[in-house]
């Protein structure tokens, strides 16, 4: 590509000036793993060939130290732990978190810390966040101190927990967490991890250490969460990390942007004193080149400020679609739970209906047996040509609040497939880009995996037919009390519900104050800008 910062962000655009992690990295290689069940596969494969002298780095959200990789095992915690036994460093961040009767993590990231603390890692419980905040980056990243041309990283939406463990068949991971009813007692999970090789292994590598190396307290501002600390023993300063290895040889035709959130907090990270939000300037480079389609699956999709970008877009192109994959209700029953999500991603909806009309496409996602699947997947992809896999949701918490970390990837190789060029800019549809697309259709229409069925669903305006027809032809088999075959795919319409003048009056300023938050400095909220 003769100018990736058409599509990327330079060091300068990134907006924060005090990271060492520069703009982009060329010469990588990608690959997206789909689903928990390949990932952790993989990820059992890749640490167990780790060798003394060599590091683990991870960071995560929740993390169950007794969750099966595989179905023999190992679990997180026998694998991490083998590691440092044969000489590993093995060194964690992980969320401290609040009670699990918040349907949140602090018991299952204590008993990880606990347990890979016990094998001789270290793991630091982190909560240098805003107030509801939390740590929600999850990455993984492997070095080889022999040879740095096995470096591999994996960054995206999946945490090392419970759940996380589902195929393509969409049957749940046998280790569950406890959800909204409609999602069974084993909930179908829908994920996307991206592994990476190349240089962007050293560059994540350098956004470990950062917050590795970041000077203020894991338990800053909070005495009563230090005394609990104190009194599990939890460590509580991070020993100095080994030098970090030479980056790793080129080996691939991949552009990787890591794009971030940190919130604005007091005291600031060294490394980011006024927050960085290169996610969100990051997409927003990415959908203003939009001119055919854009393509996005996410848990959330409810913010008033990412949901004016898409519209934005929409209006400025009348060819343009955008198409979203969304679970079906939220992840827990209860209306303090459901109605604030609910007012949001209705609200982001319908902005994006009016200015889109007819070529707005949202749809959910059920298994083959009408289960819904929760789709937990971050991914985005631009006019079959920038892609991003990551941990950010297209909310303002994600883009402002809570420390996120994504992945843009822009693909040297232009893709042979008509249309060639269906932005009609000139730049090409691009390898990788179309790839993740077409293989996350093939999933959602019941198409082959062979791509002997791509023509249906490669030129934009067909994807979008084709998308519709599956999705309204299940919808009414349904309807129609599930007479004959079931037909092919799994997408149905997603409906989204606009809630009573009394449920919106108290459940909108909670969605606001509570589920989207901003984490922008002042000066930032007031012009509003990222």
């Amino acid at each position: 590509m003769d100018d990736p910062e058409q599509w990327l962000l330079s060091a300068e655009e990134r907006g924060n000036p005090h990271t060492a992690i520069p703009g982009w990295t060329a010469g990588n290689l990608c690959e997206p793993l789909f689903h928990g069940a390949a990932y952790f596969d993989r990820l059992v494969e890749e640490v167990q060939a780790l060798n003394g002298g060599d590091h683990l780095f991870f960071t995560d959200w929740r993390g169950d130290p007794d969750e099966r990789l595989r179905d023999g095992g190992p679990t997180v915690a026998e694998l991490f732990t083998d590691a440092v036994k044969r000489g590993v460093c093995v060194r964690g961040l992980v969320w401290r978190s609040h009670m699990q009767a918040l349907s949140l993590n602090k018991e299952a990231n204590r008993r990880l810390d606990r347990e890979i603390e016990h094998g001789g890692g270290e793991v630091i419980l982190d909560q240098r966040i805003r107030r509801m905040g939390s740590h929600h980056q999850k990455l993984v990243v492997l070095r080889h101190d022999e040879d740095p041309s096995r470096d591999i990283a994996f960054v995206g939406g999946i945490d090392l927990c419970y759940s996380r463990r589902d195929d393509a068949e969409h049957r749940g991971d046998p280790q569950a967490l406890p959800m909204a009813e409609v999602y069974g007692p084993n909930p179908p999970w829908h994920d996307v991890q991206l592994q990476i090789r190349g240089p962007a292994v050293g560059v994540l590598d350098t956004v470990f250490r950062e917050r590795w190396d970041d000077p203020t307290s894991p338990d800053s501002h909070n005495p009563i969460a230090w005394l609990r600390d104190k009194w599990h023993n939890a460590r509580l300063q991070a020993d100095e990390l080994p030098p970090q290895l030479p980056s790793p040889p080129e080996c691939g035709p991949h552009l990787v942007q890591n794009l971030r959130t940190y919130p604005a907090v007091r005291p600031g990270y060294d490394f980011a004193p006024d927050g960085e939000r290169s996610v969100a300037l990051g997409y927003s480079k990415a959908v203003k080149r939009a001119r055919r389609l854009i393509y996005l699956e996410d848990q959330y999709m409810w913010s008033g400020e990412v949901a004016r970008l898409f519209a934005e877009a929409l209006r400025a192109h009348p060819d343009l679609h955008l198409v979203v994959v969304v679970p079906r209700v939220p992840d827990q029953d209860g209306a303090f739970a459901e109605r604030p999500q609910l007012v949001g991603r209705w609200q982001a909806i319908e902005m994006c209906q009016k200015a889109g009309r007819d070529r707005v496409h949202v749809f959910d996602v059920e298994n083959h047996q009408g289960t819904p699947v929760y789709v937990h997947a971050k991914v985005c992809v631009v006019d079959d040509v920038w892609a991003s896999v990551g941990s950010d949701n297209f909310n303002r918490r994600s883009w402002t609040h809570d420390s996120e970390l994504s992945s843009g990837v822009l693909d040297t190789t232009r893709d042979p497939r008509e249309p060639r060029d269906p932005a009609g800019t000139g730049d090409g549809a691009r390898v990788f880009a179309r790839d993740l697309r077409l293989a996350l259709a093939r999933e959602h229409l019941d198409l082959p995996g062979d791509g002997s069925r791509d023509d249906d669903v490669l030129d934009p305006d067909r994807f979008v037919q084709t998308l519709t027809a599956a999705a309204e032809a299940l919808d009414a088999w349904h309807e129609g009390g599930r007479q004959g075959p079931r037909p092919p795919g799994r997408l149905r319409p997603h409906k989204a519900e606009r809630l009573p003048l009394l449920t919106r009056l108290w459940a909108t300023p909670v969605y606001r104050l509570v589920d989207d938050p901003d984490g922008r400095p002042l000066r930032l909220r007031r012009k509003g800008t990222f």
